[in-house]
């Protein structure tokens, strides 16, 4: 559940949106109770005088920061809104979603709470996107003028570079003109951007808008990532692993490349099955059923794998014990053809077991990879009476 509350500025008529050209500024926080005051007196100091703004705080907290906001924006000579979330669904990218979706500014800048992003940029972003007609305008720490002086030690350095590395990498032509998509401070026209598109995990939010929403034209400005003004990093070991998660979401999101990852993972299944396989027919049991019971381990290993790395977005739509009974019952099923396939090539072509199972899960790939899409992972058809009900 998210809560709404609005603090006027003084003299402001709250009822009218910013105008046209105008910059809705996306703060998430959690726990920047610190960072606050500073920050919207770094707002107030250099923004609304240059450019007429809002300032929409999306805030999942635990502490007494929805508070700060609502006290300190009473000094502020904009309206500044706070949305806060009850349940931080998608984690910071799931806050800026709810930020664009609140926007009332032609331009939306987003922007972290903890004052490492400069806000005497952000007229700047947003006329270099006037200018230059982008849609996006990202502040860069690896374009000329630019400087990550503010990352902490030389461990996040590298993650950082890092994890741009990766990211440009598996994404070249979408990332084509953005020096650094791990920035959390740029500038996107509101147009440019349908919120129900994207599926944010983590912090990454640029990455997500930039590969889901394509904008047209990207533009840069150089900025120096600054230090903390207070509290802590909240990057941890568990939002690395967020980011993973986050890339192999998006890289196989095309039908095409979620079929070879598919298959990557099938191949990795390969290894607790013939391990199985091997365990169980050197302990004297027949290979018939050595197989199915040894095909068990791999029907976990690759439910655990796709579930988590291919069809994330798709598991609202059946509970987990559904999806895991039917993708056991296509692994399983796909037996009842495999296991003849392994038995004509035992008994005719004079293969070992292991051999003729490895190269019947190869025959059986298709069959299974559409099985588990059609069956599995897309939505259930609505009866056509409940379509006409709701219509």
């Amino acid at each position: 559940m998210t809560h709404e509350y609005t603090v006027p500025a003084p003299d402001v008529d709250t009822a009218e949106l910013p105008e046209p050209g105008a910059v809705t500024i996306v703060v998430p926080t959690f726990n920047e109770s610190a960072n606050i005051r500073q920050l919207l007196h770094r707002v107030t100091e250099s923004v609304p005088a240059r450019l007429p703004c809002e300032v929409v705080f999306v805030d999942d907290s635990t502490d007494d920061t929805p508070q700060v906001i609502a006290d300190a924006a009473r000094d502020c000579p904009f309206p500044v809104t706070l949305l806060h979330r009850d349940e931080a669904v998608g984690g910071l990218g799931g806050a800026v979603v709810e930020g664009i979706k609140a926007a009332g500014a032609d331009w939306i800048v987003v922007m972290d709470g903890d004052c490492q992003h400069p806000p005497h940029l952000v007229p700047e972003l947003v006329a270099t996107g006037e200018r230059t007609g982008a849609d996006l305008v990202v502040a860069s720490r690896y374009t000329a003028g630019g400087s990550r002086a503010g990352l902490a030690g030389g461990y996040r350095v590298a993650v950082s570079r890092g994890a741009t590395w990766l990211a440009k990498g598996l994404f070249p032509r979408r990332l084509r003109g953005i020096s650094d998509p791990m920035s959390g401070f740029f500038a996107i026209r509101r147009s440019a951007v349908t919120a129900d598109v994207l599926k944010p995990l983590g912090y990454k939010i640029l990455l997500e808008l930039a590969v889901r929403s394509r904008p047209a034209r990207v533009a840069e400005v150089p900025f120096v990532f600054e230090e903390r003004f207070a509290g802590e990093s909240k990057s941890t070991a568990r939002e690395g692993l967020r980011f993973l998660r986050h890339l192999a979401g998006l890289r196989t999101d095309a039908p095409l490349a979620r079929m070879i990852g598919f298959g990557l993972i099938g191949a990795s299944g390969f290894v607790p099955n013939l391990a199985g396989l091997w365990a169980l027919t050197a302990l004297g049991v027949h290979y018939v059923p050595a197989e199915i019971i040894a095909n068990q381990f791999g029907v976990a290993w690759n439910f655990l794998l796709i579930e988590h790395l291919l069809f994330r977005e798709r598991r609202a739509h059946r509970r987990w014990w559904d999806r895991l009974g039917r993708f056991a019952l296509l692994a399983n099923a796909d037996l009842v053809l495999r296991i003849p396939l392994i038995a004509l090539f035992v008994r005719h072509l004079g293969m070992g077991p292991l051999t003729a199972t490895a190269l019947a899960l190869v025959t059986t790939f298709v069959v299974r990879f559409v099985g588990t899409e059609a069956l599995v992972y897309l939505p259930r058809r609505r009866s056509r009476a409940a379509d006409v009900s709701r219509g």
